[in-house]
């Protein structure tokens, strides 16, 4: 049995029964639900009371709670990527990058807008499903496979790696085929890879007419330009 999206009232499901899932939303760490979620927030979105939140949106669309991402995009720009057992929906918007000059790009901490009047949702989500039986370990791996294409992808495509807001929801199923390991080395890495990059390239074509912004473009978001102490261990 394949993931499955639904999209209705601003939110996306992926769905299989008996996943296990591991979030890095409020709530996050492993969890086993037959579905996990991706909502639209309102541009003004300021509720703090987000388990309490999420009930209601999921009521509305006539879904079961389970772990939810919340992002400042419609998810009429989602997209979504399959490759092999892998299935990967992700909402890009970049209201908020967050800069990290390294070396010689340090200069970039220059040309990146760093308001904090008011903190408005950008956000790179992803849900990603693999039809594949993974421990603890290697559903962490999998999650650091998925954020490490995301960064590269947001790298090339729009100056940033990634917004101060972002969040991934990683999914296996347990009575799928075992897989040890998924790195970016293995069939179930390779395939997550790809599919990351392909589902936000396509929302990011989706979300801006004019290509992504540029971080000086933007209102909000931070640069990390902190220097620190390197020695040897």
């Amino acid at each position: 049995m394949t993931f499955q999206t639904t999209v209705r009232e601003g939110v996306c499901q992926l769905r299989r029964p008996g996943t296990r899932w591991l979030s890095t939303a409020w709530d996050g760490g492993y969890v086993r639900a037959d579905a996990a979620y991706n909502v639209t927030v309102p541009t003004a979105f300021d509720r703090t009371d987000l388990d309490a939140y999420r009930a209601e949106r999921l009521g509305a669309a006539g879904f079961p709670v389970g772990p939810t991402l919340l992002t400042g995009v419609r998810m009429a720009d989602a997209r979504r990527a399959r490759d092999g057992p892998v299935t990967v929906v992700a909402t890009a918007g970049l209201s908020n990058p967050a800069v990290l000059p390294v070396h010689a790009d340090r200069s970039a901490a220059d040309e990146a807008s760093t308001g904090t009047d008011e903190w408005r949702p950008g956000t790179v989500n992803l849900l990603v499903g693999v039809e594949r039986a993974l421990d603890d370990g290697a559903l962490a791996t999998l999650l650091a496979t998925a954020v490490e294409a995301k960064a590269a992808t947001l790298q090339a495509l729009a100056g940033v790696p990634g917004t101060t807001s972002d969040a991934v929801l990683v999914g296996s199923a347990p009575d799928c085929e075992r897989a040890g390991f998924a790195g970016s080395a293995t069939t179930v890495g390779a395939a997550t890879r790809a599919c990351v990059r392909d589902a936000v390239a396509a929302s990011l074509d989706s979300h801006y007419d004019d290509g992504p912004p540029v971080p000086a473009d933007t209102d909000h978001g931070v640069v990390t330009d902190r220097q620190t102490d390197v020695d040897r261990p």
